[in-house]
């Protein structure tokens, strides 16, 4: 019991901050920063939703958001949007879900199966949001990093070349939270399943033997009647 508490703790808190961390990433503006700023007097840094120039003496921020979403724009920050996105509902609902199977929370506190089953549930879910997490935040870092070396091997200059930053790093480190906890609860929760199933069958036939018992203790209260022709034969058979 003490082994199953602590990798449901172990694997909350995991799932909570991978959560956190992939809403973080999808949100904030820094998934590409310049790449050579000693040069520079700001430091330019674009999102998937936003892009923002920040100043280097004064600090001072001004973003430009990207144009609508039904606008034309590159496949790759579509379909880095639609898996982040994904990733954020589906970490989120295992989180959720893995609160509610917590042993400590009072939701169905009778139903220990039931609780280890919704346990199994949210570690499949947050397995699910590492997917499109991990495979949006290494395929748009990849992409920056093939494009810029493209961009050096032909000896183009544009002014402006970006490195993935520190959005990116955290939707990676996000999507790797998500396998590791969903890992836990899938895997090593599952060992549990034998047990607590042993101890709900075993309950069911001590259930079952009180019930029996109370049967025969309340007929016990209720003897039946005996007419006197039955008495009578009783007494010849006895003689």
């Amino acid at each position: 019991a003490g082994m199953k508490f602590f990798l449901q703790y172990v694997g909350c808190i995991v799932a909570f901050f991978s959560a956190g961390f992939l809403i973080i990433s999808t949100w904030t503006d820094c998934w590409m920063v310049n790449a050579d700023d000693s040069l520079e007097v700001s430091t330019k840094c674009r999102g998937l939703w936003w892009e923002c120039v920040t100043n280097v003496f004064d600090g001072i921020q001004t973003c430009d958001e990207y144009d609508s979403i039904y606008a034309e724009h590159s496949v790759k920050l579509v379909l880095t949007r639609a898996m982040m996105i994904t990733a954020d509902i589906l970490s989120g609902l295992g989180f959720l879900f893995l609160v509610l199977g917590l042993d400590c929370v009072k939701f169905l506190p009778d139903e220990p199966l039931i609780k280890l089953r919704i346990c199994l549930a949210s570690g499949v879910m947050l397995l699910l949001a590492g997917l499109p997490g991990i495979t949006g935040s290494v395929w748009y870092a990849v992409d920056v990093y093939v494009e810029r070396s493209s961009l050096l091997f032909h000896n183009v200059f544009l002014g402006i070349q970006y490195k993935f930053g520190w959005s990116c790093w955290l939707g990676m480190a996000g999507s790797f939270g998500c396998f590791l906890s969903g890992s836990l609860l899938t895997c090593c929760m599952y060992l549990f399943r034998e047990t607590s199933s042993g101890r709900l069958h075993s309950a069911y036939p001590l259930r079952k033997g009180y019930s029996s018992a109370t049967t025969v203790v309340t007929n016990a209260h209720f003897p039946s009647l005996q007419t006197a022709t039955s008495k009578m034969y009783a007494v010849d058979t006895r003689v």
